[in-house]
């Protein structure tokens, strides 16, 4: 796995396509319970090389019940994006991630991960790539129908403050799926992960 992820931050496959530069940021271990694939890091995230260490990962973090000690104990969880650096800024926001990238990587690194019990698949791109024609039409209708997709998967909607308009037009997702969504990030994690949780 160190080999492996040494390559990853080695890699300039995109280099060309990418406005500030090459910097994976991931986190992944051999130990990993709960592994999230989100979209690709953010402005912030490219500068600090910690992922979703911006408010989207506050948010995700709420979500789940868990403390940034925990969401950053690779034991715990592994954060694998589709594109693992930053794609630039376009009109409405940060571009798609580089489509170079999970085929070049993601599976290697799965390979590695023997211990993974629960995968987020965090926005729709990290969906319609694994759940493929599982997924429904629209991310709504995806992550509504999350439990279709369990044990394996578990869709959800990109954490960002940029959908705080969908949250309140989906306020089921609050009150029907994030207690659920807690009680299956706890009951994959031990006694002793979680002890010092916000469960």
């Amino acid at each position: 796995m160190k080999k492996l992820i040494d390559n990853i931050h080695n890699c300039n496959v995109c280099q060309e396509h990418l406005p500030h530069g090459c910097r994976p940021v991931l986190q992944v271990s051999t130990k990993s319970k709960i592994l999230i694939i989100g979209q690709a890091p953010g402005r912030k995230v490219h500068e600090t090389g910690v992922p979703f260490d911006d408010k989207s990962g506050d948010n995700l973090r709420s979500w789940l019940g868990v403390s940034r000690d925990q969401f950053y104990n690779p034991e715990l969880f592994a954060i694998m994006p589709m594109g693992f650096c930053y794609p630039g800024t376009g009109k409405s926001g940060d571009l798609p991630p580089r489509p170079e990238c999970a085929p070049q990587w993601h599976e290697m690194v799965l390979a590695e991960m023997k211990n993974i019990k629960l995968t987020l698949l965090v926005g729709q791109y990290a969906q319609n790539y694994y759940l493929q024609e599982k997924a429904k039409a629209t991310l709504t209708e995806t992550v509504r129908n999350f439990e279709k997709y369990l044990p394996e998967f578990l869709p959800l909607p990109h954490p960002s403050p940029r959908n705080n308009i969908w949250m309140k037009r989906n306020e089921w997702f609050a009150s029907e799926t994030l207690p659920l969504l807690k009680e299956l990030i706890l009951s994959n994690l031990s006694s002793e992960d979680t002890k010092t949780s916000n469960f």
